[in-house]
């Protein structure tokens, strides 16, 4: 497998699987924001918009209800997980920026073009982004810029996505940023730049299918 698939691959699991270290909460001071990054306000409503992407992208890519209703239980975590990789994007770029890192839109069709090669199409791969990520088809090149904005951090940095030199960019960004999760989504991991879930096991949401999901 290539290289930079690989990195992909290792860098979207270490996302999720982040140790816990809770070092910033969020609170009620930014009514309507899922998350303040900095200066940007992620609203709810934005939030959702991207979880709806995800979802209708689901069923389009599914035969049948039983099928649909396979595809989010497999990701059934998708609001959270959402959230958690927009404020992360944005901890990137911080970083990404404070060492200098750039990426321009060559590099991302040419990252893009090498993995719809390795899919066997574009539809493949945007298919296989979908299952194994969570990411609609239209985000498909911004997450893509996400991967090699990571890529090429670590390599600036003399390490790789996996060492904590690079999780100590991504530490000193989010300080940086001042990350505030709205407390229905967790509470934002300062150190190691993750998400942790907050005990609020009574919060759920509907999805737009009626099922439950767990906020």
């Amino acid at each position: 497998m290539h290289r930079r698939r690989r990195t992909a691959f290792l860098l979207s699991a270490a996302l999720v699987t982040a140790a816990p270290l809770l070092s910033a909460c969020g609170n009620d001071a930014h009514p309507g924001a899922a998350a303040v990054v900095g200066d940007d306000r992620i609203t709810v409503s934005q939030l959702e918009n991207r979880v709806n992407e995800v979802r209708s992208a689901q069923r389009a890519a599914t035969t049948g209800e039983a099928q649909y209703e396979q595809a989010i239980a497999k990701s059934g975590g998708l609001t959270r997980d959402t959230l958690h990789g927009m404020v992360l994007d944005r901890v990137l770029h911080q970083a990404a920026q404070d060492a200098g890192v750039t990426v321009t839109r060559k590099e991302v069709q040419s990252f893009r073009g090498e993995l719809e090669k390795q899919a066997g199409d574009a539809k493949a791969l945007e298919v296989a982004w979908l299952q194994q990520y969570g990411v609609a088809p239209e985000r498909l090149d911004d997450n893509l810029r996400v991967q090699i904005e990571a890529q090429k951090l670590a390599a600036a940095l003399g390490t790789d996505t996996s060492q904590p030199a690079f999780w100590k960019a991504l530490s000193e960004a989010s300080k940086k940023m001042d990350v505030d999760l709205n407390p229905r989504y967790g509470d934002w991991d300062v150190e190691k730049s993750s998400r942790v879930d907050a005990k609020l096991p009574w919060l759920r949401e509907v999805t737009s299918s009626g099922s439950k999901e767990t906020a």
